[in-house]
């Protein structure tokens, strides 16, 4: 049963990248026909055609490998000044035989006819909504998911008490923590021989209420030898276990729970009732009203745009974590493997205790990943370098520059921007984003990020 439920999660994503890469790629279509451009091809994905059906002048179609798709429109690029439509001999060098087979293949389906129809002699204004169209309608659908998802559903929001997180295995004191990593001839954890478990609530220990997470440590670092009833909440009941700390070799909080450290930068210990679990926040779905959903949507967007402005620096990271054992840190960048994958582990309950054990609270939570995902989308095409919509979005502007400043300095028109010059640094965009996709779906396989931590 779990495996089933791991392949749903990762069906479910998979059908929603499908739909998010193939409505953006409707993004493009719909104002590239409505300005008159001739779109031959619309393809889902990339590689040989799987099925494809011509309707009217162009070809619709579902391509073998699913990550990413386009529409071919003629004309992207405008021949070189003086070949008027009409291709010469390539150039010499390696970069201008690039660019005029570019050219070239942008303009071998052009038809008598076709002049007008090209996409390199639309306007400015309108190059810009056609490029911008996709990711737009990226940003449109995390849109329309985000307010779905914290109107009716809500947000996760910090609530009074303590939860169990996790229950140690066994007892380790703090001086050694760092050292160990196995529990071989140590005693099993307090917390673990009464059978609490993670997702625990508790209520009370010793008849003190918990109040706060700081409360667990204060109420059991007293009782060491003594039997302490502990009232947790498990599945909406409450239950009364027996548990017996030891003493044990702890650190030192101070008044907001955090570790004293020493001058020298090791921490402070000191001897104590031991539990074994470490603690946290509970945390409850609220719904918010539709006024705060901008809000919502700016502060996605903007913790995507940084964690993507970050990401080279981060492969490092990831590099260690496929090939050098390192541990996966849990906002590690990934890819759409890695995405499949935490679905996966969403639909099969791993990460009940973080979600919620029920087939509702995992639906969420997979419409939550697919919100953050087509943000990210709308905001990864936005970057100003080909082969991305943000470069084609860029020479737009700068020919929209060009001509405003010829035209406020008297002079002729300087034409269109010749996008084709910049196609070598294109290529190397490509080359390096297909090296860190490699690296990140390596790492998605090997090593993956375990949103447990």
């Amino acid at each position: 049963m779990t495996t089933v439920a791991f392949v749903l999660g990762v069906l479910f994503m998979a059908l929603g990248v499908a739909l998010s890469i193939a409505l953006h790629e409707v993004g493009h279509l719909v104002p590239a026909k409505r300005f008159g451009v001739r779109v031959t091809q619309y393809m889902v994905g990339f590689g040989p055609t799987v099925w494809s059906r011509r309707r009217g002048e162009t070809e619709y179609g579902v391509k073998a490998i699913p990550l990413g798709g386009y529409i071919r429109m003629i004309g992207m690029f405008p021949p070189r000044p003086g070949d008027d439509g009409k291709l010469r001999a390539s150039s010499t060098g390696r970069f201008s035989q690039l660019m005029d087979e570019a050219r070239a293949a942008s303009l071998e389906e052009v038809r008598p006819g076709d002049e007008d129809r090209v996409f390199y002699r639309l306007s400015v204004p309108k190059k810009v909504l056609v490029m911008l169209g996709g990711p737009l309608m990226n940003l449109l659908i995390g849109v329309v998911l985000l307010t779905i998802l914290v109107t009716v559903h809500g947000l996760q929001a910090p609530q009074k008490g303590a939860e169990v997180a996790s229950v140690a295995q066994c007892v380790v004191p703090a001086t050694d923590a760092a050292a160990t990593t196995s529990c071989a001839g140590r005693a099993p954890t307090p917390a673990l021989a009464a059978g609490i478990l993670p997702g625990d609530r508790f209520v009370s220990i010793a008849g003190t209420p918990v109040d706060d997470i700081r409360d667990v440590g204060a109420l059991i670092r007293p009782e060491a030898g003594t039997a302490v009833p502990v009232v947790v909440e498990r599945d909406g009941q409450r239950l009364t276990l027996s548990v017996t700390p030891i003493r044990n070799t702890v650190q030192v909080l101070d008044d907001a729970g955090n570790p004293v450290v020493r001058a020298d930068g090791t921490p402070e210990t000191t001897e104590a009732g031991f539990l074994g679990v470490t603690s946290r926040q509970p945390m409850a779905y609220e719904r918010q009203p539709l006024t705060a959903v901008p809000g919502i949507v700016w502060g996605y967007t903007t913790q995507t745009a940084s964690a993507l402005a970050h990401i080279p620096q981060r492969m490092s990271g990831v590099w260690d974590a496929a090939f050098g054992g390192a541990e996966r840190e849990v906002d590690s960048p990934m890819s759409v493997v890695g995405v499949g994958r935490v679905a996966g582990d969403v639909g099969s309950g791993k990460y009940d205790a973080i979600f919620g054990k029920g087939l509702g609270d995992k639906l969420w939570t997979l419409l939550a990943l697919l919100a953050g995902l087509n943000i990210m989308l709308f905001v990864f095409n936005l970057v100003p370098l080909l082969p991305l919509d943000g470069g084609h979005v860029a020479g737009a502007l700068w020919e929209g520059t060009k001509r405003q400043w010829a035209r406020l300095r008297g002079r002729p028109d300087p034409g269109f921007v010749d996008v084709a010059k910049a196609l070598p640094l294109a290529y190397s965009v490509a080359v390096v984003l297909i090296g860190m996709s490699a690296l990140l779906i390596y790492a998605d396989l090997v090593n993956p990020v375990d949103l447990g931590g």
